[in-house]
């Protein structure tokens, strides 16, 4: 069935994707299909999530996963002097729409486009319109004397359900500030109930931070846990 032929799902509609021991051996469980709310938050709540370049739509729950536990956040001595330093302004769910716009045009390493098109900016930002989605933001002062309005330089945004954070794509414009977003995140988060933060595929940036890397099959049990935990739905306060 394509995207096209697919049903809109509302927030309140969900399906099952295919068995984690059915997905490829890089990971695919499922193609095609559409970004609506239902979809999105059916896959996340079954370990799964979107990525890919060009239609269909790719559903992948890889093996194995990256999270890290924020008990196990590490930060270096020279980003908490950083932190304490006051540089940057942390903010939540003031600027979605601008975070994950950055994200999108941010040029990485080893990529020769980026996977977040219109179709995921305009889902995803849906999601944070009914409270499903939000963004962790880092401003700045463009002036020496501070008296202007803060800049975005920096960010993060994913998903919260249960006892879980899905994070999705983070940006940089000034060094150190999509880590001093996600530091506070991850501090903030875990005083509110979350237990863990689905980091999808691990690279160096995030294992600088304690992420690891746990099989799949562990990874499972563990989501069907915190998925009993009360929804941090609604606008983040964490300032």
């Amino acid at each position: 069935m394509t995207s096209e032929e697919f049903p809109y799902l509302d927030e309140n509609t969900r399906i099952s994707f295919p068995l984690p021991e059915e997905a490829s051996e890089d990971g695919v469980v499922a193609w095609g299909g559409n970004l609506s709310p239902g979809m999105l938050l059916s896959a996340y709540s079954q370990g799964v999530f979107p990525w890919y370049d060009e239609f269909p739509i790719l559903w992948w729950n890889p093996d194995p996963r990256c999270v890290l536990f924020p008990e196990k956040l590490h930060v270096s001595k020279r980003m908490e002097r950083t932190l304490k330093s006051g540089k940057f302004i942390i903010k939540s769910d003031s600027n979605f729409k601008d975070v994950i716009t950055n994200c999108a045009k941010i040029k990485r390493k080893h990529e020769q486009g980026t996977w977040i098109n219109d179709d995921i900016i305009s889902s995803y930002t849906k999601l944070h319109e009914l409270g499903w989605a939000h963004s962790i933001e880092a401003y700045m002062s463009d002036s020496e004397d501070g008296n202007s309005e803060p800049v975005l330089v920096g960010g993060l945004y994913g998903i919260s359900l249960g006892g879980c954070f899905f994070g999705e794509s983070m940006f940089s414009k000034e060094t150190d500030s999509s880590k001093a977003a996600f530091i506070f995140m991850v501090r903030e988060l875990s005083k509110r109930g979350i237990k863990l933060v689905d980091c999808q595929i691990m690279n160096p940036h995030l294992a600088s931070f304690g992420a690891e890397n746990i099989p799949r099959q562990e990874y499972m049990i563990l989501l069907d846990e915190l998925l009993k935990l009360p929804d941090l739905r609604g606008q983040w306060e964490l300032n």
